[in-house]
């Protein structure tokens, strides 16, 4: 059966019951029978946060979601209080090469037809709130420039929630802008600082607070011009407030799923909303939540943003590695990772031993390697992995959270409440937000990515200059980078020595409270394949869906 077969033949509960469950106290806001948003309301638990992170996927990525609800079905099997806190899909992959992003198999979110497409409408209300700045910013310019905004440094950019490489680098403005254009470029809704913003907000005079202080241009005395200077915090603070609130929807057995924001790893910083992970762990007693791509991306970006800025702390990682990605970075070809091959299997275990390293050496956190089994994994391969990591005294356990028994989750489960109750915690930040943006640039690369050191373009160094200046470099560093190398370079696999990351430009994002630093030609409006999913797509006169996954 398909992934959307499966969902099919379950029965989901009202999400009023979903709610109750939950011992959420507060009015619901029905979205149909299986959807709501929760208004921002806080129970008395305190519930410990489990995050799921990988190892360098392969481009159908590695699982992470999967296992994350196979976990956390599990734990309620076990009788324990557990509530999921994930990210919402992208229409950007969901109609790229990925398909959608609520599981697979007998581990998913649902309704997962309506979480993937146009999910309460969140993301297109984050992609209107967005361009509603844009248009304020040229607007202004075209109106006289009070605020004298030189239009070739305005930063603030358009977005869209989809793959579109034809709108990387546009020119506007001929019509309206007094017969004078700009260049401009658009991001992907995922990776706007409008969604960062909501993944960061704290409440709603948060919110409008963050949305002030985003830099939106320099002047032409060459200081900042800020959202507030526009007077632009209140009318799309008003577009957002409903998008603020959490989504509550549940798994094929009925396990409470916060669903809310999704900004992606490679390219923002990879974690669901600070309010709906909070909010989970206020009315359970176990949160299980995930951070895009590999530990070198989500993890530490979940680490040094998400939990500096929450105050969140976690309590046990789970890292997912597939036999597949461990070819993969053996230097199998990706069409024939299905054949077996145990020798490519132990070389490839050299990325997964460079995460392992991140979470319990860098920020000191127990872990367990969860084996994301695929049909075509042999016995040989399987057990390769795991006397490997038996010799290196690094806990398994080998899952099959796609299939109807999810054999091993109930292994998982235990060995993750063991990390939680059993062993201390001395989770660390990897470094002080007061350090120079150079400073803590340097410790990501070398200490999480193995760098050997860090190398900047000259427009990069004029834009730390510029920010040590203004007195903008005391935030946290989010780096763009390639999800499939530890390195700025796609191709340099497995876990690569003596090489050196590029920093290309680096962007104040003052709203959302961090810097983005891009490494190498990474690109912030991804393209689509040769073959998208989209054209293998099917609806029919009923409105079933096919080809969604």
């Amino acid at each position: 059966m398909t992934d959307i077969e499966i969902a099919h033949s379950f029965k989901l509960k009202k999400i009023s019951k979903i709610a109750k469950k939950l011992k959420y106290k507060g009015d619901i806001i029905l979205y149909g029978d299986y959807k709501a948003k929760l208004p921002i309301k806080y129970g008395k638990n305190d519930g410990k946060v489990i995050l799921v992170t990988a190892i360098n996927p392969t481009k159908l990525g590695i699982g992470k979601t999967t296992v994350s609800i196979g976990l956390a079905d599990a734990l309620k099997k076990m009788g324990k209080k557990v509530c999921l806190a994930l990210r919402e899909p992208s229409l950007g992959p969901v109609f790229g090469i990925k398909g959608g992003a609520t599981g697979g198999g007998y581990s998913q979110i649902a309704p997962m037809e309506d979480i993937n497409l146009h999910f309460n409408g969140d993301f297109h209300t984050v992609t209107s709130a967005n361009n509603l700045l844009c248009s304020l910013i040229d607007n202004h310019i075209y109106q006289g420039n009070e605020l004298e905004i030189d239009p070739n440094k305005v930063l603030f950019h358009r977005c869209l929630d989809l793959n579109d490489r034809a709108l990387r680098n546009v020119t506007i403005g001929k019509m309206v802008m007094n017969g004078t254009v700009r260049d401009e470029e658009f991001t992907i809704t995922a990776a706007s600082e409008i969604m960062a913003i909501m993944c960061l907000a704290k409440d709603f005079d948060d919110l409008k607070n963050r949305i002030g202080n985003i830099i939106v241009a320099i002047n032409k005395n060459n200081k900042p011009v800020y959202a507030r200077q526009l007077k632009a915090q209140e009318s799309m603070a008003i577009l957002l407030k409903d998008a603020l609130l959490p989504n509550l929807v549940q798994t094929l057995e009925h396990t409470p799923a916060l669903v809310h924001m999704g900004p992606f790893a490679n390219i923002a910083h990879g974690c669901n909303s600070i309010i709906a992970t909070k909010m989970a762990k206020s009315y359970a007693d176990y949160v299980v939540t995930e951070a895009g791509f590999g530990a070198d991306l989500g993890a530490e970006k979940f680490f040094d943003v998400k939990c500096r800025v929450g105050g969140i702390k976690a309590s046990a990682v789970v890292v997912v590695v597939t036999v597949g990605a461990l070819k993969l970075h053996a230097g199998v070809p990706f069409e024939k990772l299905k054949e077996p091959n145990s020798d490519a299997v132990k070389i490839g275990l050299g990325n997964l031993y460079a995460h392992i390293n991140t979470i319990f050496n860098e920020f000191k956190l127990p872990l367990v390697v969860a084996i994301n089994r695929y049909q075509t994994d042999t016995f040989d391969e399987i057990q390769t992995i795991v006397s490997e990591l038996d010799k290196s005294d690094v806990d398994c356990v080998v899952c099959d959270v796609y299939g109807k028994d999810k054999i091993g989750t109930y292994d998982l489960a235990k060995n993750v409440l063991d990390l939680c109750n059993k062993y201390n915690n001395n989770f660390d930040f990897l470094y002080d937000t007061n350090e120079t943006i150079k400073s803590k640039i340097k410790k990501i690369a070398t200490r999480v990515y193995g760098a050997k050191g860090v190398k900047y373009t000259e427009k990069a160094n004029e834009q730390i200059e510029y920010l040590t200046r203004h007195h903008l470099d005391r935030l946290p560093i989010v780096i763009a980078k390639t999800q499939y190398s530890l390195s700025d370079n796609a191709k340099l696999l497995n876990r690569p020595k003596d090489f050196y990351i590029t920093i290309s430009d680096v962007q104040i994002k003052s709203g959302a409270g961090f810097i983005v630093a891009i490494a190498g030609n990474m690109l912030l409006m991804p393209g689509l394949g040769k073959i998208p999913n989209a054209v293998n797509m099917h609806i029919d006169s009923n409105y079933n869906i096919e080809g969604l996954f």
